[in-house]
């Protein structure tokens, strides 16, 4: 079949891409914003990417129009797909049906984490043999490619609680019936389409409802949110993580990279890895669980996150130049800046870090997390806020209450020279958007070249 989908450069939707072209199907895809790693990515895997939505790129009209959940009512593509009566389906849907039917499906959920713990297990399932097939919202840097089908039964799953499609307003993790669940954590988020953390929580339990008796669900212990989820009814075994759970971490090192790792109250071995911050411990433990529930062993997981490399725009690191380090992160909701920052500051002691943040995400720009975000930077030395073109509320409030030097700037170029100028040896600047960021990796880096080269 000729597939073309609407929304191709989405980290769910690019890897989706990749997986029809496997199954052999034709694909192509139309996108409004078309940047790396997955225009790169599409690009290098053959796939033909056509910038926006004309209605022309549906002529020849394609068998089937997969629709991204960006796309809504007035979008010219969609109208025209609608008119012309040309099939469609939602992305989690088509997955559904044409990949994961009669798979072991391993899905991952929650608020944060889910793309490393995503790649995380697959390397686990890799690293021990099993060849998983997977699909990830990034570029898990063990395998170079976000999605792809595998050759046994077993298919890990990024689980998003964001919508399905225009016409399928369910959770895409409803679709995907998984037998292995991770319920990572759950906080408030996507306020574009959630009025509050109950919402979300009854789309969690939708998925809880989906998990079969002979299944296994993971979750960490002191999540009331998570436990508010299993006590609206469980049909499951439970394996809980953290703090007075089956599964549990002792550090060795206060930054995470060295730690315990506890089952039943039974040492299980000792993991070093190169993942900092008390969040990427908890990682581990949740995809320990669900790669022994497959039959990778403790000891053999614990051996394998040595030598796991964290996806990219994950504290991916561009460039270190003269002793000065500069890191891609996805953070985008004051926990995950929090806990990355946090992990940061553990691992470099009192050297200077410098964050520089776009609050981008359609939750930050509705203003829902401004009251949390002053904390949020508490590891950082410094903090440029980046106020960018449609964001509906000023930052200056933060900037006001941060416990740290905050600034708010609007220029992505002068931000990049008072940083490259402010940098010396040691010093640590951590990017933290979920999009491009009008290219300011790359010219960052650039600069620094330049200037410390």
């Amino acid at each position: 079949m000729h597939l073309h989908i609407l929304g191709i450069c989405g980290t769910f939707m690019g890897s989706l891409a990749l997986l029809a072209r496997d199954l052999g199907h034709q694909v192509s895809g139309s996108d409004a914003n078309v940047y790396p790693p997955m225009s790169t990515q599409l690009e290098a895997q053959g796939i033909q990417l056509m910038e926006g939505y004309s209605p022309e790129h549906l002529d020849p009209a394609p068998d089937l129009v997969i629709i991204g959940n960006a796309l809504s009512r007035g979008n010219p593509a969609v109208e025209h797909v609608l008119d012309k009566g040309i099939p469609y389906v939602s992305g989690p849907e088509w997955l559904a049906r044409h990949v994961l039917q009669d798979r072991w499906v391993l899905a991952v959920a929650g608020t944060h984490g889910k793309t490393t713990t995503s790649s995380l297990l697959a390397w686990l399932l890799e690293d021990a043999g099993m060849a998983p097939g997977f699909l990830i919202g990034g570029v898990p840097q063990n395998f170079g490619i976000s999605a792809r089908l595998g050759d046994t039964p077993f298919f890990v799953v990024e689980a998003d609680e964001y919508d399905s499609a225009f016409f399928d307003k369910r959770s895409k993790f409803v679709h995907y019936r998984p037998r292995t669940a991770i319920l990572n954590n759950l906080e408030y988020d996507h306020a574009d389409i959630f009025p509050d953390l109950a919402a979300i929580e009854r789309q969690f339990h939708h998925l809880v409802r989906t998990v079969p008796a002979s299944g296994l669900i993971i979750y960490p212990q002191q999540e009331s949110a998570l436990q508010r989820v299993i006590d609206m009814g469980c049909w499951t075994p439970c394996q809980t993580t953290g703090e007075g759970g089956n599964w549990q971490a002792r550090l060795l090192a206060e930054d995470g990279s060295r730690f315990e790792v506890w089952l039943d109250g039974e040492l299980q071995g000792v993991a070093e890895w190169s993942q900092t911050g008390a969040h990427s411990v908890a990682n581990a433990l949740t995809a320990l669980a669900a790669a022994r529930h497959v039959g990778v062993t403790p000891q053999q997981g614990i051996a394998a996150l040595a030598g796991f490399a964290s996806p990219k725009r994950r504290m991916e690191k561009l460039i270190e130049i003269n002793d000065i380090i500069l890191y891609d992160d996805f953070a985008h909701h004051p926990t995950a800046i929090a806990t990355t920052l946090a992990g940061l500051r553990a691992q470099i002691g009192e050297q200077q870090l410098i964050a520089v943040i776009e609050p981008r995400s359609n939750t930050m720009r509705l203003g829902s997390h401004m009251a949390a975000l002053p904390a949020s930077v508490r590891g950082a030395s410094e903090v440029i806020w980046y106020q960018p073109a449609g964001l509906d509320w000023s930052l200056d409030s933060v900037v006001e209450q941060s416990p740290v030097p905050a600034q708010v700037a609007t220029d992505i170029d002068a931000i990049i020279d008072q940083v490259v100028t402010r940098a010396a040896p040691g010093t640590r600047i951590v990017i933290m958007s979920n999009g491009g960021f009008g290219g300011i990796h790359q010219k960052m880096k650039r600069a620094l070249e330049i200037r410390h080269g």
